[in-house]
């Protein structure tokens, strides 16, 4: 079903999570007439679907979207269900124009200046800028040689992933991954003592998250460095670090091995990792990321490789913008709490260039 309808407004802004209602309170601080489109049902919604064990790798005083803090402790670290609560309530706070079931399907440059966005339910919106704020990327990777696998192996990737019971059986899973997702998901699995076997590249740095190492990094500022620094370009280049204590955690279960890096398939039913190969698997979590899916992005903004090229969120594109890319500027960029600073700056900007 579709609603016809034609809408004229200064800014559109592409996404309801955190980077868009980062976006949203500083255009609202600025007086713009502006509406923001999200395809779910709900504000929060994507928080809500992740997998159930999943919480926040920053505490809530450090995850905080500008003009309202979380309630409760400031020092716990959030759940997924208490993050998509967080929006709703910011959404609701500040009374922001959401339009819900929107899934933009076509971004257009006008002749005449500006930005037509249409949605799969019919709706066209006129404006003079676009903020994508769509997340930091949403289209599943998985390793080429992941089609390798048999079909009786079960396969998930993380962002369907939500508990142990989706993987059938008390047999072997693997979950390959080296972020902090993946550590999470297989200590998941660990916890029902089935064997699970983490493909983990063990080149991966590992740093503690407490409250002391937040007052480092906010007292340092080096959860700030932009990545035009050279500074920054150098902490662009090194890996993600995991959280240290869930790497303990992980390796202190008896059920858990570790294999390595993926490296391929052996025998259609087992994976290949650097250290080991696992026996005969019944499932695969693929915790490895996320690529760029822009196909409805008809302005000339991306580069070979679908990526958005922009500096600090701005492209070459008059009016067109995006949030919530990781390292967009900063290493916080992605996070919750990073999404305040950078939305300040691209809304300043186009606001002032427009």
């Amino acid at each position: 079903m579709t609603d016809s309808v034609e809408l004229t407004v200064d800014t559109v802004v592409i996404g309801a999570g955190q980077a868009g209602l980062a976006a949203a309170y500083y255009l609202q601080q600025r007086s713009a007439n502006f509406v923001i489109l999200d395809d779910r049902a709900a504000v929060g919604d994507v928080w809500a679907a992740r997998f159930d064990a999943l919480t926040l790798f920053s505490p809530a005083w450090a995850s905080g979207l500008p003009g309202l803090k979380w309630s409760g402790s400031p020092l716990r670290y959030p759940t997924k269900d208490e993050a998509a609560r967080y929006l709703r309530e910011y959404a609701a706070h500040f009374r922001f124009p959401i339009h819900l079931g929107q899934r933009v399907v076509r971004v257009a440059s006008r002749a005449e200046g500006g930005y037509l966005v249409a949605t799969a339910a019919g709706r066209t919106y006129r404006a003079r800028t676009v903020i994508v704020c769509t997340g930091a990327y949403n289209a599943p990777r998985r390793p080429v040689f992941a089609a390798e696998l048999a079909p009786a192996v079960t396969q998930w990737h993380s962002q369907q992933y939500q508990r142990p019971a989706q993987l059938l059986g008390r047999g072997p899973v693997a979950v390959v991954g080296s972020g902090n997702s993946a550590l999470q998901i297989a200590a998941n699995l660990a916890a029902t003592g089935r064997p699970v076997y983490a493909a983990f590249d063990e080149q991966t740095p590992a740093l503690p998250n407490n409250t002391g190492m937040w007052v480092f990094l906010a007292l340092t500022g080096m959860q700030r460095i932009s990545r035009h620094t050279k500074l920054g370009q150098r902490l662009l280049r090194r890996p993600e670090p995991v959280v240290s204590q869930d790497l303990s955690r992980l390796r202190a279960f008896p059920n858990v091995r570790f294999i390595g890096r993926a490296l391929g398939v052996e025998t259609g039913t087992a994976l290949r990792g650097q250290r080991a190969t696992t026996p005969p698997l019944e499932g695969v979590v693929w915790a490895t990321g996320y690529g760029p899916a822009y196909d409805w992005l008809e302005v000339p903004v991306l580069d070979a490789e679908g990526e958005p090229q922009h500096h600090r969120g701005l492209t070459a594109a008059p009016g067109l913008a995006f949030l919530g890319l990781p390292w967009l500027n900063s290493r916080r960029s992605a996070l919750l709490g990073g999404a305040g600073p950078d939305a300040r700056y691209v809304v300043a900007q186009l606001l002032k260039t427009t």
